[in-house]
């Protein structure tokens, strides 16, 4: 896996080593920025189940402001601190090791929103479900707010409306698909 485009462009990155986590391939890596390109400059971006941070990192390669990683796994946050430096993106960077529903808590102190929120968890146990109902509550995203799921291939996604959300864009790969949906406004 290595940074596609931007200032680290070409550096390869360190992944975990565990069957629990899948990182993007930098084709479909490539399409998700292709698609996002517009919206990345000076962007603020949580990367929540982040593996080895490689989204979060692409994001900061092509000039987002600043990247919040958040995974549970200590070894996950010690291949993401590595990159980070390795990248030389550390100081734009803050990496929280806990589960995606404590590190929107965490965040909310802040005072401020994000621009886009990533996520990748695992597939087929409704983790997004879960973290989709904790954003909606939360101050760290509003209506303008992008918010990307990977998920697998069949993921069933016709809850988002009744949840508070608005689907603006699918895309399907082979196995899996990103799904971009915003807060509806209240």
């Amino acid at each position: 896996m290595r940074v596609i485009a931007g200032s680290a462009r070409r550096l390869s990155l360190k992944t975990v080593d565990s069957m629990d986590t899948r990182p993007t391939t930098d084709r479909i890596k490539e399409t998700l920025f292709n698609i996002l390109q517009n919206d990345i400059d000076d962007a603020s971006v949580l990367d929540l189940f982040a593996g080895s941070g490689g989204i979060g990192i692409e994001a900061l390669s092509r000039g987002a402001k600043e990247a919040v990683f958040v995974d549970n796994s200590k070894e996950a946050v010690k291949c993401i601190n590595y990159n980070l430096e390795f990248t030389k993106l550390k100081d734009k960077s803050f990496v929280l090791e806990c589960d995606a529903l404590t590190g929107i808590s965490r965040l909310e102190g802040r005072g401020k929103y994000f621009d886009i929120v990533f996520m990748d968890p695992p597939y087929n146990n409704l983790l997004e479900q879960q973290v989709l109902k904790r954003l909606k509550k939360s101050s760290i995203i509003d209506e303008n707010t992008l918010i990307i799921i990977e998920a697998e291939k069949r993921t069933d996604f016709s809850y988002l409306s009744e949840e508070g959300y608005t689907p603006i864009r699918e895309k399907i790969y082979k196995t899996n698909k990103h799904v971009f949906v915003v807060k509806k406004s209240d």
